[in-house]
């Protein structure tokens, strides 16, 4: 009987170990919720020891939080890429991906992310980061079309705030509804941000 030798551990730098942790992290979260991050989950998934990701992580709650926002910095710049220079088709590319299936396990992991910001202190503060940053970026692609010349907006901060809460308020039902939200509310905050943007109805719908 031959017995196999153990494969040689691959020593990483510590800030590619560190990345490598959040992602997979990050990969728990979306598919099966931030509840289900534990130190020794993402040991498993990397085939290391659990002391390993401890050192990286001391406390769950950290990691929790880092892979929230790794997960939703990805999904931000995957759907408004920062300084649009084609404001116009920025958002109307934008309100079709929202539209789509694609983006659905993000929008689980923000309503899990905000039910558990109610007991978590560290994620609470990385989800109000986010929100911000979410804000921002909206709020950046507004200014540079009122800019061009392709909006009329006096207000671009609270523009940008409206439109996300009509996102957010949308998405709440990505757990419990999806087949009925498409048809009622699924054009409803493209409607929003048109009306914030002095644009004809329809006009972010095209591509």
């Amino acid at each position: 009987m031959t017995s196999r030798a153990p494969g040689k551990r691959v020593r990483k730098a510590p800030a590619e170990r560190r990345n490598e942790i959040v992602a997979t992290a990050a990969r728990i979260g979306l598919v099966e919720g931030l509840e289900c991050i534990t130190l020794r989950r993402v040991a498993d998934e990397l085939g290391v020891q659990p002391g390993l990701v401890g050192h990286y992580f001391p406390a769950a709650d950290e990691l929790v939080a880092e892979a929230f926002t790794s997960a939703t910095m990805s999904e931000l710049d995957g759907l408004l890429p920062p300084d649009p220079d084609a404001p116009l088709h920025t958002f109307r590319r934008f309100f079709r991906l929202m539209s789509s299936t694609e983006f659905d396990d993000v929008s689980k992991l923000w309503l899990n992310a905000r039910h558990l910001s109610r007991y978590r202190p560290l994620l609470r503060e990385h989800v109000v980061k986010q929100e911000l940053l979410w804000c921002r970026r909206l709020e950046q692609v507004i200014a540079a079309g009122s800019a061009a010349g392709d909006f009329s907006c006096a207000d671009t901060w609270g523009a940008a705030t409206r439109i996300l809460v009509a996102i957010d308020g949308a998405s709440a039902y990505v757990n419990t509804g999806v087949d009925q939200r498409r048809t009622p509310i699924e054009g409803m905050p493209r409607t929003v941000a048109e009306i914030e943007l002095g644009l004809r109805r329809g006009t972010l719908a095209t591509d």
